[in-house]
């Protein structure tokens, strides 16, 4: 896939709720995932296995009930970045959330090979 084709394909995923299926197809095996906060997990993991155990904890916890995901920034050839404004409901306490984070995806070699979130506590 090309440098357009992943940032558009992973934009698509999030926004038709194909993200998980997306993971193998998009992910280097090696990829590392980095959280701006710890959010009881540890901010970084390595591995494509260790990102869709984030995924699963992701779904297992929240629900999402809507939201924007933007188009992705590309900055050169190998970094984009895609804006997320979501609402989600924590499963376990029903509490709603608004929540907005920047991610920063580098590619090389046609997958993803790093993913970093921004956001506020």
């Amino acid at each position: 896939m090309t440098f357009d084709e992943i940032a558009n394909k992973l934009v698509d995923g999030c926004r038709t709720g194909k993200t998980a299926e997306n993971l193998d197809l998009l992910y280097a095996a090696d990829a590392v995932s980095i959280e701006a906060m710890d959010n009881g997990q540890g901010r970084q993991v390595q591995g494509l296995e260790a990102i869709k155990g984030k995924h699963e904890w992701w779904d297992s916890t929240f629900e999402m009930m809507g939201g924007d995901v933007s188009d992705p920034f590309p900055s050169g050839e190998d970094r984009f970045a895609v804006i997320f404004e979501i609402k989600v409901k924590h499963k376990e306490s029903g509490e709603v959330t608004d929540m907005k984070e920047v991610a920063l995806y580098t590619v090389a070699d046609g997958k993803i090979v790093q993913e970093e979130f921004f956001y506020g506590a």
